[in-house]
Protein backbone atom coordinates (compact mmCIF):
# COMPACT_ATOMS: atom_id res chain seq x y z
CA UNK A 1 0.00 0.00 0.00
CA UNK A 2 1.23 3.59 -0.76
CA UNK A 3 2.68 5.50 2.40
CA UNK A 4 -0.02 8.22 1.56
CA UNK A 5 -2.58 6.21 0.91
CA UNK A 6 -1.97 4.67 4.43
CA UNK A 7 -1.50 7.85 6.03
CA UNK A 8 -4.76 9.24 4.38
CA UNK A 9 -6.55 6.31 5.66
CA UNK A 10 -5.13 6.77 9.34
CA UNK A 11 -6.12 10.23 9.37
CA UNK A 12 -9.25 9.78 8.38
CA UNK A 13 -10.44 6.96 10.42
CA UNK A 14 -8.72 9.30 13.56
CA UNK A 15 -11.11 12.03 12.28
CA UNK A 16 -14.23 10.04 12.19
CA UNK A 17 -13.17 8.55 15.25
CA UNK A 18 -13.07 12.32 16.96
CA UNK A 19 -16.66 13.16 15.61
CA UNK A 20 -17.76 9.78 17.27
CA UNK A 21 -16.60 11.20 20.51
CA UNK A 22 -17.64 14.45 20.13
CA UNK A 23 -21.10 14.00 18.77
CA UNK A 24 -22.28 10.83 19.07
CA UNK A 25 -23.22 11.16 22.86
CA UNK A 26 -23.34 7.34 23.93
CA UNK A 27 -22.49 5.51 21.56
CA UNK A 28 -21.19 1.99 20.27
CA UNK A 29 -18.52 2.71 17.22
CA UNK A 30 -17.44 -0.21 14.71
CA UNK A 31 -14.00 0.66 12.47
CA UNK A 32 -13.54 -1.44 9.14
CA UNK A 33 -10.75 -1.45 7.19
CA UNK A 34 -10.73 -4.00 4.18
CA UNK A 35 -9.03 -4.34 0.96
CA UNK A 36 -10.90 -5.23 -1.86
CA UNK A 37 -9.93 -5.60 -5.21
CA UNK A 38 -7.55 -2.92 -5.23
CA UNK A 39 -9.50 -0.60 -3.20
CA UNK A 40 -8.89 0.74 0.59
CA UNK A 41 -12.35 1.03 1.85
CA UNK A 42 -12.71 2.36 5.24
CA UNK A 43 -16.26 2.41 7.55
CA UNK A 44 -16.46 4.31 10.48
CA UNK A 45 -20.29 4.11 12.31
CA UNK A 46 -21.45 4.40 15.63
CA UNK A 47 -25.53 3.49 16.86
CA UNK A 48 -25.40 7.31 18.59
CA UNK A 49 -28.08 9.48 18.62
CA UNK A 50 -26.45 13.08 19.37
CA UNK A 51 -26.55 16.06 17.78
CA UNK A 52 -25.56 16.14 13.95
CA UNK A 53 -26.74 19.35 12.87
CA UNK A 54 -24.23 21.53 13.56
CA UNK A 55 -23.97 21.72 17.36
CA UNK A 56 -20.16 21.02 17.48
CA UNK A 57 -19.41 22.25 20.35
CA UNK A 58 -17.18 24.93 19.28
CA UNK A 59 -15.58 22.97 16.68
CA UNK A 60 -14.28 24.52 13.60
CA UNK A 61 -16.93 22.30 11.21
CA UNK A 62 -13.73 21.21 9.14
CA UNK A 63 -12.98 17.63 9.80
CA UNK A 64 -15.80 16.48 7.37
CA UNK A 65 -14.03 18.48 4.33
CA UNK A 66 -10.53 17.39 5.24
CA UNK A 67 -11.49 13.75 5.26
CA UNK A 68 -13.34 14.00 1.93
CA UNK A 69 -10.29 16.02 0.51
CA UNK A 70 -7.96 13.25 1.77
CA UNK A 71 -9.83 10.89 -0.04
CA UNK A 72 -9.90 12.98 -2.96
CA UNK A 73 -6.06 13.44 -2.86
CA UNK A 74 -5.88 9.74 -4.11
CA UNK A 75 -8.52 9.40 -6.60
CA UNK A 76 -10.89 8.60 -3.98
CA UNK A 77 -14.26 9.11 -2.66
CA UNK A 78 -16.37 10.22 0.94
CA UNK A 79 -19.25 10.21 2.03
CA UNK A 80 -20.94 10.79 5.59
CA UNK A 81 -24.20 10.91 7.11
CA UNK A 82 -27.29 9.50 9.45
CA UNK A 83 -27.94 6.13 8.90
CA UNK A 84 -31.74 4.76 8.49
CA UNK A 85 -31.91 2.81 11.71
CA UNK A 86 -30.03 6.05 13.48
CA UNK A 87 -26.47 6.65 14.11
CA UNK A 88 -23.92 8.69 11.24
CA UNK A 89 -21.31 6.40 8.80
CA UNK A 90 -18.54 7.47 7.28
CA UNK A 91 -17.40 5.36 4.47
CA UNK A 92 -14.28 6.04 1.98
CA UNK A 93 -12.79 4.29 -1.04
CA UNK A 94 -9.69 4.58 -2.09
CA UNK A 95 -7.82 3.03 -5.17
CA UNK A 96 -4.68 1.33 -3.21
CA UNK A 97 -2.38 1.74 -6.94
CA UNK A 98 -3.53 6.01 -6.51
CA UNK A 99 -1.06 8.25 -5.98
CA UNK A 100 -1.47 11.91 -4.97
CA UNK A 101 -3.34 13.84 -7.77
CA UNK A 102 -2.74 16.98 -6.80
CA UNK A 103 1.07 18.68 -6.34
CA UNK A 104 0.18 21.54 -3.94
CA UNK A 105 2.12 21.95 -0.63
CA UNK A 106 -1.69 22.52 0.84
CA UNK A 107 -2.58 18.92 0.38
CA UNK A 108 0.70 17.32 0.79
CA UNK A 109 0.87 19.16 3.75
CA UNK A 110 -2.60 18.45 5.25
CA UNK A 111 -1.77 14.43 4.27
CA UNK A 112 1.25 14.42 5.61
CA UNK A 113 -0.77 15.01 9.02
CA UNK A 114 -1.32 18.63 9.80
CA UNK A 115 -4.68 19.11 11.59
CA UNK A 116 -6.94 20.47 9.40
CA UNK A 117 -7.42 23.56 6.96
CA UNK A 118 -5.91 25.93 9.13
CA UNK A 119 -2.42 23.78 9.13
CA UNK A 120 -2.03 24.84 5.62
CA UNK A 121 -2.51 28.70 5.78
Amino acid sequence: MPEGVALAAYRIVQEALTNVVRHAGPARCRVTVAVESEVLRIEVTDDGAGDRTGGNGGSDGHGLIGMRERAALFGGSLTAGPEPAGGFAVRARVPLAATATTGSSAATARTAGDDGPEATR
